[in-house]
């Protein structure tokens, strides 16, 4: 039953229950309620479990990003649990895990859909973090298409000549699909601005999380050793990592940072373009 008390919590809502999702799931859960959202169902109950062990408020939800119907209600149900306070999303497909097509529709498309979705229950003092990739700094895209992809209506994203899959290879999809996250957050800073919001991305380096280790199991994954080895950092990174820097984006410290992509990668970009690595390669 629906309680006055249980109407005056925050609710911090996270899409993907992956290694990063659980980890800002636990930082920012204590005293709010988490509405936990997967496209696994298993993913969900392994999850939940181990949070609610852990003393943590939480509700789940099965939700594929890439469905506008079920994102549409997924932020309807926040508006059932309390008062919608943070936007975490995380859910996306790596190269290894899907086809270009797919990696456009659930990395682009989910994350237009998922900002379209919550911009309505967005009010002062909320905080949207999307989750892209330092990949999308490899894009070199040109300005006019990071415009399109920045601005053009959700409905037509995919179909960008951009992204058409007879010239789209799987690395490439993920690059620029990074890339188009980055600006789509830059350009929906005004909207969520005009509510009192703010929207921010953030680009993880190689992360610690299941999704990494099937790409450094995968054929690239002496490229992403190389390139851990040579950067500043010198490590992984692991999900802590990632969470941490969430914690202070959506805390009020941060409330002069919005339409930002802040890069959390221990150098590695910085490493590629200044010398310690190969040339940056092109999307």
């Amino acid at each position: 039953m629906t309680t006055e008390r249980t109407l005056e919590r925050d609710v911090v809502v996270v899409t993907g229950a992956g290694g990063m999702g659980t980890a800002i799931a636990r930082r920012l859960g204590p005293g709010r309620r988490l509405l936990l959202a997967d496209i696994s169902e298993a993913t969900l109950e392994r999850v939940s479990a181990q949070l609610r062990d852990e003393g943590h408020d939480v509700t789940t939800m099965r939700v594929d990003v890439a469905d506008s119907d079920a994102v549409r209600a997924l932020a309807e149900t926040v508006q059932r649990l309390g008062r919608f306070r943070f936007l975490i999303h995380t859910a996306g497909l790596s190269p290894v895990q899907a086809p270009p097509e797919r990696i456009v529709r659930v990395d682009v498309v989910g994350t237009a859909l998922v900002l379209d979705a919550f911009l309505p229950y967005a009010a002062p003092g909320c905080v949207a973090v999307c989750i892209a990739s330092m990949a999308g700094a490899m894009a070199n895209l040109p300005p006019d298409v990071e415009h399109l992809l920045a601005t053009v209506p959700t409905d037509r994203l995919a179909h960008l000549p951009i992204f058409d899959p007879a010239q789209l290879r799987p690395e490439a999809a993920y690059a620029i699909a990074k890339r188009a996250n980055q600006v789509r957050v830059a350009a929906a800073a005004l909207a969520w601005g005009a509510r009192g919001a703010r929207v921010v991305s953030v680009s993880p380096g190689i992360i610690s999380t299941p999704m990494a280790q099937q790409e450094l199991a995968s054929p690239h994954g002496e490229t992403m050793r190389a390139m851990i080895a040579a950067s500043p950092a010198g490590r992984i990174g692991t999900p802590d990592d990632i969470a941490a820097v969430v914690e202070f984006l959506v805390s009020p410290a941060a409330s002069f940072i919005t339409g930002s992509d802040i890069l959390v990668d221990g150098g590695t970009i910085a490493a590629l373009r200044f010398g310690r690595q190969a040339p940056m390669p092109s999307a």
